[in-house]
């Protein structure tokens, strides 16, 4: 949830000490409007910046949806002054969550075009921008994929630093000991034949690290031919192009830091009167 430290922030950092670029008289009103397809995310924090300055906001459209150019997907009234000075954070805001949605629906479309058997999650990462993390979790979710962990407390990920310092099955055993029984472990593993040790190990999803899609394959089979029950989740540098020859290894889950670093923003203009 977005807090009023936030959206004061936000303003500050763009209103500075002596706006005299917005000081307009009157009220008007404004439209926020795509320049291009794709899948609208952000709507909530825009809504916020505008309420925050004492706006009236209507959304027509809810986040998730797919949205054309010269669509409205937001209009406010209220005090000029107010209404202009919300402009460049809502358009800012609503374009970088609506970028991330789109990428993240683009995967989940690929996906579901490769697998021939169930059809892998898209998930996102930790890898986010600081501050906006939960705007860019909220925009993974509106464009279909799932949010992964948001933060290190929902769920232990055993990696590769872990596993050097005290090999894998007791880095295991280590976080097994102290995590709750509802708190799942995610176990990387880089090589194949280590992806059904981590599953006896007690792994509930075994992270399969910069393997290709053929490495990929063979550590899926091996883990469901384990009686662990482990769920697979393949990361490492993958790119939607990448989406569709992983999700026809069979693998459970596929993660993409790149949904939320590496997302283009999606182009919407302002417009009052």
């Amino acid at each position: 949830m977005l807090a009023d430290s936030d959206i004061e922030r936000w303003l500050h950092e763009d209103v500075g000490h002596h706006d005299v670029t917005n000081d307009v008289p009157g009220t008007t009103e404004g439209r926020l409007v795509a320049k291009e397809s794709g899948v609208v995310a952000g709507l909530d924090a825009a809504t916020a910046v505008f309420e925050y300055l004492d706006c009236a906001v209507e959304t027509p459209v809810d986040s998730g949806a797919a949205i054309d150019a010269g669509d409205v997907v937001l209009r406010v009234d209220g005090p000029a002054q107010s209404v202009l000075r919300g402009e460049r954070v809502a358009v800012n805001i609503t374009g970088h969550a609506s970028g991330v949605a789109t990428k993240t629906r683009a995967a989940v479309d690929a996906a579901e075009s490769a697998a021939t058997d169930s059809t892998p999650r898209i998930a996102g990462t930790r890898k986010t921008t600081p501050g906006l993390r939960g705007i860019e979790k909220r925009a993974v979710a509106a464009g279909g994929g799932d949010t992964h962990r948001l933060d290190l407390s929902h769920m232990v990920m055993v990696k590769d630093n872990h596993i050097a310092e005290m090999g894998l099955v007791d880095a295991i055993e280590h976080f097994r000991e102290r995590a709750s029984f509802a708190t799942k472990l995610d176990v990387e593993v880089e090589a194949p034949e280590d992806a059904p040790r981590a599953a006896e190990a007690g792994a509930d999803i075994v992270l399969l690290d910069n393997m290709s899609p053929a490495e990929t394959e063979r550590a899926v089979d091996r883990v469901a031919a384990s009686t662990s029950g482990a769920l697979t989740e393949a990361s490492g540098g993958i790119t939607v192009a990448d989406v569709p020859a992983y999700a026809e290894t069979g693998v459970d889950i596929i993660s993409m830091g790149s949904l939320t670093h590496s997302a283009p923003t999606l182009d919407f203009s302002f417009r009052t009167g």
